[in-house]
């Protein structure tokens, strides 16, 4: 069907324009991945899941 977007294709072209925000939340995991514990980088996540709902449109 041409003009419709897949969910996949969505979510690949928001992640592509949340890189700094990837990179940010990915160094937060790494500085203490023998550690990791819920919560523990949750405003970088929720600044990087800001980025993808508002590059999908959702928000």
């Amino acid at each position: 069907m041409p003009g419709r977007t897949r969910p996949i294709e969505k979510f690949a072209e928001a992640t592509a324009k949340c890189s700094p925000e990837g990179a940010v939340y990915g160094k937060c995991i790494a500085a203490n991945y023998q550690n990791v514990s819920k919560g523990m980088c949750a405003k970088e996540f929720m600044v990087l899941k800001d980025c993808y709902l508002k590059a999908a449109g959702k928000k």
